[in-house]
């Protein structure tokens, strides 16, 4: 293949090679009514695309917001069980107070709270909660609150406990609230 350039003068023929260049460097020419075709197909599935996107988007975002939801109830209404079961104890302790306005068996009302006592003791050890048992036991500082310390009343209490003043208690095992003990010296 030869051409004649501008100046009119032979040019010199293309290789193979050079025209395989060219090729690849000029897009490949379609006629216009498949090029629109594939236009309106990629805007179609564009749009498809972005639909999609748009929907995900959007239920990621309700999900979001339900799950936020879910989590603020569930912390708001977390004891809600708990204190249900505890109203009853409530319940009791106003009847004993209402009965030792009226009554005069005191054997009775003893007997009453001591009924109370006990239903609250079995629903905290429902609960998972337990007393700490500490009277008589060597004080440590990283599990008892010490108010004060005292005279031993016998050599062997010396540096334990001898006193509760405020009972503590464990809730599966970990420390809710220290005792607060009085320390023999």
């Amino acid at each position: 293949m030869t051409d004649k350039s501008k100046t009119g003068k032979l040019a010199k023929p293309k290789s193979k090679a050079d025209e395989k260049k060219t090729d690849r460097k000029s897009p490949k020419k379609t006629s216009s009514k498949t090029a629109s075709k594939l236009s309106v197909k990629e805007q179609k599935e564009q749009q498809d695309w972005k639909d999609r996107y748009l929907r995900l988007s959007a239920d990621f975002d309700n999900y979001r917001k339900r799950t936020l939801k879910e989590k603020a109830d569930l912390t708001k209404f977390a004891g809600e069980e708990i204190l249900h079961d505890f109203l009853s104890v409530a319940d009791d302790v106003d009847r004993a107070i209402q009965s030792m306005e009226t009554t005069e068996d005191l054997k009775a009302l003893k007997e009453g709270i001591l009924l109370i006592s006990s239903k609250l003791s079995d629903f905290l050890t429902r609960e998972g909660i337990q007393e700490i048992d500490c009277l008589h036991k060597d004080f440590d500082p990283e599990s008892h609150e010490a108010l004060t310390k005292i005279p031993a009343p016998k050599k062997k209490l010396k540096g334990k406990i001898v006193d509760i003043i405020e009972k503590g208690y464990y809730l599966k095992g970990k420390i809710i609230r220290y005792p607060k003990v009085v320390v023999g010296e």
